[in-house]
């Protein structure tokens, strides 16, 4: 840690032997038993513990106040651990400032400078770096082109789009290859078409170059669209840490399962089978063992649910329940409904329209039946962890 790097361009794509030996080389980072303390009220970051592949997209994500942009911060060098330690390359760094880490950092806030041209931004760190002033021109049109601004180079700040903008801010933050990418929510400014479209483009970039990329974020559909892997943060806890699909289909707890997607939560006690509400067995299947009788939240996913306004047309499925519609909501690709459940106390639950061929929407009021299969509902304790 603490080099500065004056050679000329490198190899921009790693080869297969370059990978099996930085896999070899052990984690990129790794963050052991990590605190912060800000001393007031509870931890920031309590007892925070990983470790990072080198070339893995790693998104940390939860609500605001969850710790995820504090355990950001110390990994970047902006603030000290109040206990533990952060490895980065197999080396402590806890006391190395944040200019001395190879570490290249995409904010929110874009931070550009708007007297200078696009290609004078991204020659900058290059230049505090001492990198060879011969080699810098070239450099910086290639990561230009690898953001797909060729030709752009010229042009000011403001007279690019904000899509652009953020492609220059990309280009410096990579230009003097850096161990580590950090990402501190740089897309939440942006509308919603154009964060979608830059979010399939980091993940682009980041599988091209390699390099090993921490992105924060609450952005649920950003954390399983660009990452090999995702930490769930609520309270400054890691809630969960796990490959996209497997935080989606197997969340570790309640937290996780209501924070990502659109979840329902039914409440009874534990049967044989799944969970007892309402003196009606709602079939599910426990994430963790548990005793029969134990206060317990069972959880369904909106898409896991079926709706018809026959009955019979879910006569597959493990459970069926007659309903009522009580809210309808067209959002454009899908529609959601509220649909509320008489039989179990009244409990409402959210259902997405599954007939692609039909857009018809169901209205408020009318009865439908809907289902699910045991394996569909997950059971948790009562208590949210």
């Amino acid at each position: 840690m603490g080099r500065i790097r004056q050679q000329g361009p490198q190899p921009m794509i790693r080869d297969a032997a370059n990978a099996a030996q930085a896999a070899k080389a052990g984690p990129a980072v790794s963050v052991r038993g990590v605190d912060m303390d800000f001393g007031a009220g509870p931890l920031a970051v309590a007892d925070a513990g990983f470790d990072l592949a080198r070339g893995r997209f790693l998104t940390i994500l939860g609500p605001s106040g969850s710790g995820k942009t504090t355990l950001l911060r110390m990994i970047a060098g902006f603030q000290t651990p109040t206990r533990g330690e952060i490895f980065i390359n197999g080396e402590p760094v806890s006391k190395v400032a944040p200019h001395q880490r190879a570490i290249g950092m995409v904010f929110q806030k874009l931070a550009l400078f708007p007297h200078l041209t696009a290609a004078q931004n991204v020659a900058f760190p290059l230049k505090m770096r001492r990198f060879d002033a011969r080699g810098i021109p070239a450099r910086v049109e290639q990561f230009l082109d690898l953001v797909r601004l060729g030709g752009l180079g010229g042009r000011r700040i403001h007279e690019l789009s904000g899509g652009q903008q953020q492609r220059v801010a990309i280009a410096r933050a990579l230009v003097f290859q850096p161990d580590l990418l950090l990402l501190d929510e740089p897309l939440a400014a942006l509308d919603r078409k154009l964060r979608e479209e830059m979010q399939l483009e980091f993940r682009r970039i980041q599988r091209e170059l390699g390099v090993t990329t921490i992105n924060v974020t609450h952005d649920q559909r950003e954390a399983l669209v660009m990452s090999d892997e995702v930490i769930v943060m609520e309270a400054g806890r890691i809630q969960q840490n796990a490959r996209p699909v497997d935080l989606y289909r197997d969340p570790a707890n309640a937290f996780v399962a209501n924070f990502i997607g659109v979840t329902s939560f039914l409440p009874g006690r534990v049967a044989p089978g799944g969970l007892e509400c309402g003196g009606i067995l709602c079939p599910g299947t426990p994430r963790q063992a548990l005793a029969a009788g134990t206060p317990a939240r069972g959880a369904i996913r909106a898409e896991q649910i079926r709706m018809a306004a026959d009955g019979a047309a879910l006569a597959g499925l493990d459970f069926r329940l007659q309903g009522q519609v009580r809210d309808a909501i067209f959002e454009g690709e899908r529609q959601l409904y509220e649909v509320v459940l008489p039989a179990l106390g009244g409990i409402a639950v959210q259902v997405y329209h599954h007939d692609a061929s039909d857009f018809a929407l169901t209205a408020p009021g009318q009865t439908v039946t809907v289902g699910w299969n045991r394996r569909d509902m997950i059971l948790f304790p009562a208590a949210v962890p």
